[in-house]
């Protein structure tokens, strides 16, 4: 297909026609689909369903040590839980904190701890007069919120396909000690579905940053989640590296079972060093004797180990691959060569991340949003909803049917051509 900006007036004017002709039809369906959040599908979530029979009340509810999952106590989790999370985190059961069934609400509350105590004997962020954070971007919108809602000011660092820009935050975290923290969602990243190459990893465990309590949050929930048997993206496991290289407390590591079980009661977990893990304890136990110890062992029974686990998620790809690369191919079918856009094709995770011209993702929301697709909100992917180029857009593919995503990116794509069009048409004017 020809290039929009290499097209006449008379070219533009005609395409555009065509696309708003589609439009209405599209409007004409009445349609009412929902493509805001990445949410796993009622066939993804049915392939859990085997966990409820794991157990049932003629069960032995004990653990290999004798613990009875009913009562109290257990603060850091079960054994065999954190050993089958301890295997999908790729990291020690000892040094793993499990938690209730929502990762975020860990990372909230691990920045509530920091603002109100302070972490590992330093100054309580609260009463310092500036704390910021570092924030790859385009990024997850909820990591955003939750600093906002602290009143944490976010520093915007540009991603790239290996990675957030290192020479940026080595020098940002090693001059300015009001840096606490960087979001990182480190593999098949929300949204742009990029993990971070080799050398980032490896530059991110040798940060030396100027505050001694700045913590990189690791966010790695999409660990696990490949959309492929055999094409896979790798990361170098990030707290292995920060111990070789002398940095062991540099890293809060968290991940769960969310979208491989139940999001409404799946299993958190954090990973970290002994000494992050001792002052984090310190705090924890005043806030719970223990987490959900039957779902944890509900979880281990359903599995049995992380084989399971793998196999498991197997299930899920095929469910969600045919969604991704009809999305893709749809896209390519319909603005490849126009330069009306740009997307990405992960290998994993949960999005694609699409970059419209600058000034035209707001519109094309709006757009599809009236005819029946709601998106994820233009400029979501940045701090504060500020898209300074109005471009990004994140697409979640994985809740609708297969029939009805086709008709949404189809919808979308043409959406994309009406705002386009118009715009190049209003700069020829």
């Amino acid at each position: 297909m020809k290039l929009y900006t290499e097209m006449s007036r008379e070219e533009l004017e005609q395409e555009l026609a065509v696309a708003k002709d589609e439009y209405r039809k599209f409007q004409d369906m009445d349609l009412h689909l929902d493509m805001s959040r990445g949410k796993p599908c009622t066939e993804q979530l049915d392939l859990s369903m085997g966990m409820m029979d794991s157990l049932d009340s003629d069960a032995d509810l004990r653990c290999e040590d004798g613990t009875d999952c009913r009562n109290y106590g257990v603060l850091d989790g079960i054994r065999e839980a954190r050993v089958l999370i301890g295997d999908m985190m790729e990291n020690n059961p000892d040094n793993i904190i499990l938690f209730g069934n929502s990762s975020l609400n860990v990372m909230f509350d691990t920045i509530s701890r920091a603002m109100t105590h302070g972490i590992m004997g330093n100054t309580p962020w609260c009463k310092l007069p500036r704390v910021k954070f570092l924030c790859p971007v385009p990024g997850y919108d909820r990591h955003f919120a939750i600093t906002e809602y602290f009143g944490i000011e976010m520093i915007p660092i540009p991603m790239s396909s290996t990675g957030p820009d290192m020479d940026m935050i080595e020098r940002l975290v090693s001059e300015d000690e009001t840096i606490k923290g960087i979001w990182c969602v480190p593999k098949y990243s929300n949204p742009q579905g990029y993990s971070y190459s080799d050398e980032t990893v490896r530059r991110f465990a040798r940060l030396r940053p100027a505050a001694p309590d700045f913590r990189i949050f690791w966010d790695n929930a999409y660990g696990i989640h490949h959309l492929y048997d055999i094409d896979q993206d790798y990361l170098i496991e990030i707290l292995a590296e920060c111990k070789r290289v002398g940095n062991p407390d540099l890293v809060y590591k968290f991940a769960s079972t969310s979208k491989i079980t139940f999001p409404g009661s799946g299993i958190a977990a954090m990973a970290t060093s002994p000494n992050n893990l001792e002052d984090i304890r310190r705090h924890l136990k005043m806030q719970t004797i223990g987490h959900d110890k039957v779902n944890q062992l509900r979880h281990v029974r359903f599995f049995g180990d992380i084989y399971g686990m793998t196999q498991h998620m197997r299930k899920h790809a095929e469910i969600i691959r045919p969604k991704f690369e009809a999305v893709e191919s749809i896209f390519s079918e319909n603005l490849g060569g126009t330069g009306a856009g740009d997307w990405t094709c992960p290998k994993g995770g949960y999005f694609i991340s699409f970059d419209s011209m600058p000034g035209c993702a707001k519109k094309i929301v709006a757009m599809a949003k009236k005819a029946g697709v709601t998106l994820t909100g233009a400029g979501a992917t940045w701090p504060y909803g500020r898209d300074p180029l109005d471009c990004n857009i994140r697409i979640a593919p994985t809740y609708p049917t297969l029939e009805d995503l086709k008709l949404a990116a189809k919808l979308f794509t043409d959406c994309v051509k009406i705002v386009t069009l118009k715009k190049l048409l209003e700069q020829a004017s």
